[in-house]
């Protein structure tokens, strides 16, 4: 009988040895790995353009004011109507008006003022128009326009704004570039490249095809979108 138990105790720390053994083999070979990084870029034009267009009108009398603004709102509904820009594309987006002689913290020079700010949005997909439109907006300022950058940003805002059509494409490239990258590395390391152990698609950029010092994507019509995700793959 005790031989009997002596001999399954045996059994049994040889299985659990062997079982220690193939787990430490398991773990050393889990850490095995590489990580790679794939990058993909595509070159893209907005499909959207904003364009604020800022101006202010000023007078003696509120009535004064309200005459200049509408003349300014009309010289710009005109100017846009040049670039063929269609009407339903502008829509009032802020008016603002200011009397001076409200303001306790004015001068009191004995002149009273109304200033009346406005705001025309123009937003169209009709990208070309709006940049061939900005180019010419100093004639605006010849018909007597007073163009006003107070707050807010000056001149048209490009976006891009089909980013999930072309994400499928720009991932399939990035998962490309990097196990090519990760099956170069297993072959200048003696090994062979096993399965995926982890994937991170990172995070879509879209940039300034022209990138330099203050100039923001935001401002060009052409832009390029870049992706890079990360992988980890299995070396065996």
């Amino acid at each position: 009988m005790k031989f009997l138990i002596a001999v399954v105790l045996g059994i049994s720390m040889i299985f659990s040895a062997s079982l220690l053994k193939d787990g430490l083999t398991e773990m050393r070979t889990g850490d095995r790995y590489v990580t790679v990084k794939g990058v993909a870029e595509q070159e893209v034009t907005a499909d959207l353009a904003l364009w604020p267009i800022r101006f202010a009108a000023t007078g003696e009398t509120l009535d004064d004011a309200r005459e200049q603004a509408r003349k300014s709102r009309e010289g710009v509904m005109a100017f846009l109507k040049l670039q063929a820009i269609a009407d339903d594309a502008v829509e009032l987006q802020r008016l603002d008006v200011v009397d001076t002689g409200a303001n306790p913290y004015q001068q009191d020079n004995g002149v009273r003022k109304f200033i009346i700010n406005q705001v025309l949005m123009v937003r169209t997909d009709e990208v070309d128009k709006v940049r061939q439109a900005a180019q010419n907006v100093s004639d605006l300022v010849d018909s007597g326009v007073i163009l006003s950058s107070d707050y807010g940003p000056a001149g048209p805002t490009y976006l891009f704004t089909r980013l999930n059509d072309i994400k499928p494409d720009m991932i399939a490239q990035a998962t490309a570039a990097a196990r090519e990258s990760a099956r170069q590395f297993a072959r200048d390391a003696e090994a062979e490249l096993g399965g995926l152990r982890r994937a991170n698609q990172g995070v879509f950029q879209i940039l300034a095809r022209d990138q330099a010092p203050g100039v923001m994507a935001e401002q060009q019509p052409v832009k390029t979108v870049r992706v890079v995700s990360t992988f980890d793959y299995y070396l065996k």
